[in-house]
């Protein structure tokens, strides 16, 4: 009986000594707490030049996640129109944000904009490119690619197409005879520490937003990125479109830098399991029969 007990013992304090390690290390949300933690007095990343950098610190992971889809907040039903798709009200930063109700649209792009609150056949969640908005509100992260060198810079999003979006930072002027694409054509510069963004020669088969914000070909964007500390990024978009609303609107959201993150393989022309977007899915709140975008 003392060896059955002797061995035991020797046994539960061999078991405690491979297991220490395991119950010392921290859980998911614990690491992410502490780098968050870690990350909050860590000075802004800036390139050779001086001007902020967006990209990971050398010899780290990280990517920018969205805290918001929607480019302005519902403020009735129609507005709302069953589109609650949770966990996505923040309310971003302050002076962003405009109420459903004030932004100028024209009569049809309010008709169109709630229409497709029902009607939701959304061309980014069938593998078509996004710009504006929704180019940085991408599930599982954007990462910002900076080449001073080469005097441009380029935004990857992992969440979508295999694709990505240039900006020119050379000085150069928009092209008189580009062709329209999802895109646009990007020119960049330096105010300060904000990036500010033009764009033009958008086609219309995307949407800016996953709301579906009505847009034209008529569509001019000045887009502004400013790093307000280590982890959070500042992004304001105005849209100017004569074609679709009365007068400019300004709206935007923050993002936040999560560590240890990198972008991944998702290849979404050759596997959407996305159930819930396709006709027949498991969300019958959506109307999704229609065979072309509207």
């Amino acid at each position: 009986m003392r060896r059955q007990h002797r061995f035991g013992a020797a046994l539960a304090a061999g078991a405690l000594l491979v297991l220490l390690p395991v119950l010392a290390r921290p859980s998911f949300g614990q690491a992410a707490r502490a780098a968050n933690t870690k990350d909050d007095n860590r000075p802004i990343p800036r390139l050779p030049d001086g001007h902020p950098s967006f990209e990971a610190p050398p010899g780290e992971k990280g990517v920018w996640n969205r805290q918001d889809y929607r480019p302005f907040l519902p403020t009735t039903v129609d507005e709302t129109a069953l589109r609650d798709r949770g966990g996505n009200n923040n309310d971003g930063p302050p002076g962003l944000k405009p109420k459903a109700s004030e932004v100028p649209f024209q009569p049809w792009a309010r008709s169109l904009f709630l229409y497709r609150q029902t009607h939701e056949i959304e061309p980014y969640g069938r593998c078509k490119p996004a710009g504006g908005f929704r180019n940085m509100a991408t599930p599982y992260g954007t990462e910002f690619v900076q080449v001073p060198e080469q005097e441009r810079m380029y935004i990857f999003q992992t969440g979508g197409p295999h694709s990505f979006r240039p900006i020119y930072m050379d000085g150069r002027t928009h092209p008189s005879d580009a062709d329209a694409s999802y895109y646009g054509h990007s020119v960049g510069r330096w105010e300060g520490d904000t990036l500010v963004v033009d764009t033009v020669g958008f086609n219309e088969r995307g949407w800016i937003d996953a709301y579906g914000t009505p847009t034209t070909k008529q569509l001019h964007l000045i887009e502004k990125w400013t790093r307000l500390d280590f982890k959070t990024l500042r992004y304001e978009i105005t849209i100017d479109d004569p074609g679709a609303y009365t007068a400019p609107f300004t709206t935007g959201m923050l993002m936040t830098y999560q560590s240890g993150r990198e972008m991944f393989e998702f290849v979404c022309q050759d596997g959407n399991l996305a159930g819930e977007l396709m006709i027949g899915g498991g969300n019958t709140k959506i109307d999704r029969t229609s065979p072309v975008v509207p």
